[in-house]
């Protein structure tokens, strides 16, 4: 993977990260920390040849451009279809009606926090865009939202390639050791969750037996 992603920057320079940081952002799982760590290094030079025109900014920008548009991939499918769907088969998983309706609600309220923050959160970044959309967030907001989240990031990873140059790998590892803690986390504490609400489902459902020693035992 990281092969391919690096050939292909080297390659096409802006195009290739606003493409691959696009498919990231439309919940493909490619490592943005590679992308964006590798095109501040090829901007600082990374190579004896290259493309003189590729530049730090120019890095993070179209970084954060190709974020910003395919989180709205992922925005317009959660809003387009992705109701009906989690309404049609959310029971298998445990999430009910009333479950979207407080997601609702919660986007109402603090959605324009939540889409901020998760783009700074790793694995969250990738996946965020999709139950704001289910949530129908506006869509402005939810654009003018992501694109600042998502400025932090792109410039924060290019500016530390730029700087570590050829050392930007080091940087890229503990980045993937990070994303996959995290990934463990959330994957651990859905588990949980479900585990918990099957128990909860099957402890309601269970008829309630009389006393033996009662009138009614």
């Amino acid at each position: 993977m990281t092969h391919f992603l690096t050939d292909q920057i080297s390659r096409h320079g802006y195009a290739a990260v606003f493409f691959l940081m696009l498919l990231e952002s439309a919940c493909v799982p490619i490592p943005s920390e590679v992308i964006m760590l590798f095109g501040g290094a090829l901007a600082a030079g990374l190579f004896a040849v290259g493309d003189p025109s590729v530049s730090l900014v120019g890095v993070a920008l179209a970084g954060a451009v190709g974020n910003l548009v395919g989180s709205l991939i992922a925005y317009g499918i959660g809003r387009g279809g992705g109701r009906p769907l989690l309404e049609r088969y959310g029971s298998y998983v445990l999430i009910r009606t009333e479950h979207l309706e407080r997601a609702d609600r919660f986007f109402a309220r603090r959605g324009d926090v939540a889409v901020l923050v998760g783009r700074l959160l790793p694995v969250v970044r990738t996946f965020i865009s999709f139950p704001a959309g289910v949530a129908e967030m506006p869509v402005l907001r939810f654009s003018v939202f992501t694109f600042i989240g998502c400025l932090p990031w792109t410039f924060a990873l290019a500016a530390a390639g730029y700087g570590l140059k050829s050392h930007w790998k080091s940087l890229s590892s503990v980045f993937t050791a990070v994303s996959a803690l995290v990934a463990v986390t959330l994957v651990g504490g859905i588990i949980w969750w479900v585990i918990r609400r099957r128990r909860g489902v099957g402890e309601a459902a269970e008829p309630v037996r009389p006393d033996p020693g009662s009138p009614l035992g």
